[in-house]
Parts: structure tokens; sequence; C-alpha cells
């Protein structure tokens, strides 16, 4: 109030000039208080001294709206690692005007210590000014205990392994605090094959009055060549809380040497195979209760090694002999992985088909292995139990001579082929081998069924055939019948005169019966009497239903009949049909003169009506 009176005052004590200069000084300062508050960007640190692998957070102010894409973060990559950014903005509202207010909030970990200079940021058209921040050097993170919060450890199940030998590398990993935004390594070697062995396995310790929890990692590795082999450390990476705020911390393990031993000069077996134990079992199997020459036998084969994988275990060779054809199908592999090591485990499957009766004897299975926790070459013996081979059928009276022959020749004939290849048996080798010798004019064929009887196969064969036979005579008989010409009374067709024979005359006496049939109201036979009358007067090739003296007649005729066709198949009684409307338009329709209606009569006959 006192301010107003002044200035009203002023105003009328003052002259003009001076009222002129008061206002020149009042925009003056509104000018200067506008400037004040000019478009500027602000970057502050939340403190500005820290210590190695702590975060520290800039605050990027923007005192204006048009931000384009926000503060430009490359020019602090060179020092520092940009580990977040969030935004916020805040508007406000003043005598009229609008105040836009922008927050960048980043989190920075240093890269080095010593002094670090934070670049000018530039956000839009504008940029802040450089800060200084100082990084030293921080002690080990210890807990109350003196314990480190992360600690990581590897080792491995056997330091001098022998090459291609199984190694179980264990990475421990012990924590006593929350870990955020953990990242592992995987441990990797050019010349190491390594792969998880199983799940991480999780327990507690107390070290030194410190519970942690300790993850194990377990991995399986396979030399690939003699000599040293250095697995490198292992390291995790993560951000903890502390007293003095988010901390990241790099922990690692300690490099890992392995010796690799070679192939010993004392290892004779052309295939190299390092294991700790290697089992083989066989079972030959029987297709019918009791065998005989050309039947199919299955020989199964089951090989597995302890600390080695399938693909290690050396494959086998079949040889065929004239007692017996061999046809192997491709090995099955498979292991089984627990927290002692893998097993490597393959299968084969080998077709036996006998031709010699008699027994049955397959050779024995013989595997060679270097035994890792002996250090000693050793070998994994099977045998496959022998099976009685009958004759073929009807085999039984060869003569003696032939028989005699036939055991004196078993040494010899026993000599083993070549290995035959891996394909399906033969269907039946139960054919008789031609003699050379024999003249040819001497030649006798003799033919022997395999079986007495029919199988189920052969009536399923039968049957199918039947019925196909049975649909082709079928579609023969359908087809003939088509292409049969049809007889001349049935190809002759009866006329409309002589399927519905005309029971009039003449038109006249059809147009009377019409008439009478409209007179008398008759809705039942109007539809008769007008073909009749129709057919007389335009023919039957012209006429075939109702529709077509619609064509032929005059509208008011066509307008009729369609009435009459709505009354007789509409739910109104057929008695309330009128017909004398119908009477008069045929009338005007053949004597083509309008027919007076009753009302022009009644003027003729009374003119003042």
């Amino acid at each position: 109030m006192v301010i107003k009176q002044f200035f009203y005052l002023f105003i009328q004590r003052s002259q003009p000039i001076r009222l002129l200069s008061f206002l020149m000084t009042i925009l003056l300062s509104i000018s200067l208080s506008s400037s004040l508050h000019a478009a500027s960007v602000t970057a502050s640190l939340n403190k500005n001294v820290t210590t190695e692998n702590e975060v520290v957070q800039l605050t990027l102010r923007a005192d204006f709206s048009d931000t384009g894409s926000g503060p430009d973060l490359t020019p602090l990559q060179r020092d520092f690692d940009v580990l977040g950014k969030s935004q916020n903005s805040q508007f406000s509202f003043n005598l009229g005007t609008s105040t836009a207010l922008n927050f960048w909030v980043v989190s920075l970990m240093p890269k080095s210590v010593g002094s670090v200079e934070i670049p000018p940021i530039k956000i839009g058209n504008h940029e802040s000014q450089p800060i200084r921040l100082t990084v030293k050097s921080s002690p080990q993170l210890l807990d109350g205990n003196g314990n480190p919060p992360v600690i990581m450890k590897t080792e491995v199940s056997e330091v001098e392994p022998y090459l291609q030998q199984e190694v179980i590398l264990s990475v421990e990993l012990y924590t006593s605090v929350a870990l955020q935004n953990a990242n592992r390594s995987a441990p990797s070697h050019p010349d190491l094959v390594i792969e998880r062995l199983i799940d991480d396995q999780v327990n507690y310790q107390t070290i030194n009055g410190t519970q942690y929890q300790v993850i194990t990692r377990e991995y399986l590795a396979f030399p690939q060549r003699s000599g040293v082999l250095t697995v490198p450390p292992q390291t995790i990476q993560a951000m903890i809380n502390t007293s003095t705020g988010r901390r990241m911390i790099k922990v690692q393990s300690e490099p890992l040497n392995l010796q690799v031993l070679p192939i010993p000069a004392s290892y004779s077996s052309d295939v190299w195979l390092p294991s700790s134990n290697v089992t083989v079992s066989t079972k030959l199997e029987k297709t019918s209760d009791a065998p005989r020459i050309g039947d199919t036998l299955i020989w199964t084969i089951d090989i597995k090694a302890k600390g080695a994988l399938p693909e290690q275990i050396p494959t086998l060779d079949f040889n065929s002999t004239r007692n017996y054809k061999l046809y192997p199908k491709p090995p099955q592999f498979s292991n089984q992985k627990t927290s002692n090591g893998v097993t490597g485990n393959q299968t084969i499957s080998v077709e036996v088909v006998p031709t010699e009766e008699g027994t049955l004897s397959l050779p024995d299975i013989n595997i060679a292995y270097w035994d890792t926790e002996k250090r000693a070459i050793r070998n994994a013996n099977a045998s496959t139990a022998d099976i009685t081979i009958g004759p073929l059928p009807n085999s039984s009276g060869e003569d003696d001579k032939t028989t005699e022959n036939t055991e004196v020749n078993k040494k010899t004939i026993s000599d083993p082929l070549p290995a035959q290849p891996r394909s399906v048996a033969p269907i039946s080798l139960a054919k008789k081998t031609v003699d050379t010798t024999t003249a040819p004019n001497n030649i006798e064929i003799v033919m022997n069924s395999s079986d007495d009887g029919f199988s189920l196969r052969h009536y399923l064969i039968a049957g199918l055939l039947a019925i196909a036979l049975s649909m082709l005579g079928l579609w023969l008989a359908i087809w003939l019948k088509k292409k049969k010409p049809l007889p001349e009374s049935e190809a002759s067709v009866p006329t409309l005169q002589e399927f519905a024979p005309l029971s009039t005359q003449d038109e006249q006496s059809a147009y009377i019966a019409l008439l009478e049939s409209c007179q008398q109201n008759s809705l039942s036979t109007l539809r008769p009497c007008l073909l009749e009358w129709a057919r007389h007067r335009w023919g039957d090739n012209e006429i075939h239903s109702v529709d077509d003296i619609k064509r032929l007649t005059s509208v008011q005729v066509t307008q009729l009949l369609m009435e009459a066709e709505l009354m007789l198949y509409s739910n109104n009684p057929i008695h309330e049909w009128q017909g004398k409307p119908l009477a008069d338009a045929l009338e005007e329709y053949t004597s083509g003169q309008e027919k007076p209606s009753q009302e022009s009569q009644l003027k003729t006959l009374y003119p003042n009506f």
C-alpha cells in the first residue's frame, strides 16, 4: 500500500520526463533479471574425492526445454566407464512465464587413479563447465573379520594328464555379500576341448568367522596336445553395496598349469584311448526258437569307457566268414555325466546270418586302452555265447559223403572273408550252390519250399489282389453299361399330345370351359382349363406351363393369374377366389375390345345417376 501511494505521489508531483525515466528504469531491471535466468548447462558431482572402483554420480542440469537428444556422453568414455543414466524433468510457472528444468544423473566408474577431469558436456546448443575429480587408491576391501567379500578359486582333478585324458576343472565362487550385475568368465583355451559337466552346486562354508556361499561350477577339459598348457585365471565383475556407497569389485583366480603327457611308447594299439576303466558286453539274440541257416540273428555289443567321450571309443571292424555273414549298423553314441566325470557309451548292433549248420561261434571283442590310474596298457574282453544252427528244410537226405567232406573242410572254410559293407542282410540265403563240375546236360533243378504253409503276409497279399480285381471288374461293367446304346423303345420320348391328350375338340369349346370355370369361381379347375385353351390357341410347342400363358397374354390377364396363384398357394380358403375379373380380362384379350365397366353401364341407363 505504501509503495502504491508513493507511486501516485510521484506521478502527481513529477514531470513527464521523470515519469519516462522511471519506466525505463523498471524495464531495465526486468531485462537484467531475465538475463540472470538465461539458458545454461550446469554439471555437478556427488563427491569430488573418491576411491578406486567406487561409483560417482554426475548430475547435469539444463535450464531450457530444447535439449535435443540429451547430453553427449562421448567425451566421458576416455577416463570413465558409463554404467547408467537416468532423466528427470520439472516445469515451473511464475507471473505468466514458464521455466523448464531437465536433469540427468549419470553413474561413472573411473578407469585410473589420480586427478581426472570431467570434460564439458554438451546438451543442445549449450555445454557445461569442466570439473576436477580426485581418485585415490583404495585398500583391499575387507569385512570385520579381515576377509574379502568375494573369493574365486580354481582347481583341476589331474595336474599331469595324458593327451586327451579327462580333466575336471572346478571353479568355486565364495561370496559373503549380495552381488549385483555379476559377470563371470568361462574357461577357454585353443588346445583344450571344454564343456560343462553338471549344473552349479551350492553349499555354505565358514572361513575365519565369515560365512560364505560357495557356488561350484565344473567343466570337462580334454587336452589336445602334449606339453605345458596354462588355463587362464577366471574372473568375476559385480557391484556391491558398501558403507561409502556402491562399489564395483573385480576378482580373479590364480592361473593353472597342466603338464600334458604324450602317448606312452609302450602303448601298442593303433587307437589311443585314455580311460580309467573300459567294459565290454555282448549278446546274441535269436529271432526264432530254432534258428536255421538263412535266419537273421541280432548281435549287440555295448562298450563303456569311464573318463572318455563316446567318440573316443575306437570303431570295430567286422569280418564275415563262410560260416556266417555280418552286417553291422552305425553305432549309437551316448554319455552319462556325474560329479565324478563322464562315461562314454557306444552301442553297436550287427545282423548275423548263418550260412552253415552246427555251432555258431562269433569272435571275441577286444578293446585296448590306457589305464590312466594304473598308468599301464590294459584290454577289455567279452565273449559271445555259442548258438546251434539247424539245417535247411528237406536237407536231411544228403549222402554221408557230403557230410564227411563238410567235416573235413571245416578248418579251411572258417578262414575270414573280406569285411562286408554296412548294408541290410539279404532276404534269404537258402539257395543251393550249383556245382560247376557237373555236365550241363545232367543239371537237375530242385525247388524246395522254405515253408510248409502260407503265412499271414501271403493271405494279406492275396486279399488285396482280390479286392483290386473286384474293383477293376466293377468299373469295367459300369463303363460298358454307359457305352451301350439305348434300345429304340427307351430312346423314343412320348410327345405332349400323347402324354396329356386334349379333352376338348377346338379352341372355342376350351375357351367356353375356361370362362365357366372363372364364373363359377372354381380355382381348382382353373389351371387345367387355362392350359387346355392355351394349347389350342398357340400349340404344344409354345405352351408348357402357366408362365407361358402370362408371357403371351395381356398385362391385366397376367396380373389376375398371379393373384389366383397366390390365392391357391396361400392359407386363405379357395372358395374366396372371385373369377369374374379374370373372365372379363380374357374376353377383352380375345375380342380386342375393352369391356364397359358396371359404372359406365349405369350411366348409360341412368344419365342423371
